[in-house]
């Protein structure tokens, strides 16, 4: 069982899923055993809300319009939450990400 789990969220939950992909294996370089999923932002309430919710989410650039109102929603249930890096996106840099997720965390 994966010790932690990252959401990631985007319009459709489709442009993060290479990304999900890139994570995964530096995650899998690093040793470490972490759920990692996309989907899209109007699952967001659902996700957050479930037994197995994630322990960190990252937005997408392209929703980070909502990032205000996630936020209030993530706070709520003790979700550390965070846009990803424009640039780390733009490139599918998984490590970064993957760090940045870890951060929020607490992991590093």
């Amino acid at each position: 069982m994966a010790e932690k789990t990252i959401m990631l969220a985007c319009s459709a939950g489709m442009s993060t899923s290479l990304l999900v992909s890139k994570m995964q294996a530096a995650a899998k370089a690093d040793g470490v055993d972490y759920h990692i999923f996309a989907t899209a932002a109007s699952d967001i309430d659902h996700q957050l809300n479930s037994e197995n919710h994630p322990d960190v989410l990252l937005l997408g650039p392209q929703i980070g319009y909502m990032a205000a109102d996630i936020k209030k929603k993530t706070d709520a249930a003790g979700i550390p939450m965070a846009p990803i890096n424009m640039q780390d996106y733009g490139m599918m840099n998984g490590e970064n990400v993957l760090t940045t997720a870890e951060k929020l965390m607490g992991d590093k």
